[in-house]
């Protein structure tokens, strides 16, 4: 919980541009619609394909997505140096702020369908951590954003 909020900050901080999924996916969603929630999932899937191609081709950026598992690999391909921002907060508060979130979306993402250990399955509560240098945020309160780009940067 976190990230929407940390990563254009962030990106402003480290004049980089901010390539974030939800903006990618909500774009899919409004042009193609997603009546249920398979489709969701499948626009939510092309939006990371997107992000990620768009990556490689921006060749440095922030970028702002939920990453799981499977996406290491494709991650690392990206070209120069890659340093992971984890946000970490409180499991409740995570939930709570998800939920605010849901409510306020368009209905697109069927969030209300989607099973307590789909939502909170174990890989929200780790950094993807592949093989790159990993910067821990505790994100249950303000974030020093200028102290988080230091960070950034001396681990580039």
């Amino acid at each position: 919980s976190g990230k929407s909020t940390l990563a254009p900050a962030l990106a402003t901080a480290l004049d980089l541009p901010l390539l974030a999924k939800d903006v990618i996916k909500d774009v899919l969603v409004e042009v193609l619609g997603a009546p249920d929630l398979p489709r969701s999932r499948e626009l939510g899937g092309a939006a990371v394909r997107v992000l990620l191609a768009v990556a490689r081709t921006a060749g440095r950026g922030v970028l702002d997505s939920v990453w799981h598992d499977d996406a290491r690999a494709p991650l690392a391909a990206l070209p120069g140096s890659i340093v992971e921002v984890f946000c970490r907060c409180d499991p409740a508060l995570l939930r709570a702020r998800f939920d605010d979130r849901s409510g306020r979306r368009d209905g697109g993402y069927f969030d209300a369908e989607r099973s307590a250990d789909e939502r909170w399955n174990e890989q929200v509560g780790r950094p993807l951590a592949g093989g790159w240098p990993v910067i821990d945020v505790d994100t249950t309160g303000p974030v020093d954003v200028e102290a988080v780009a230091e960070q950034v940067r001396q681990a580039c």
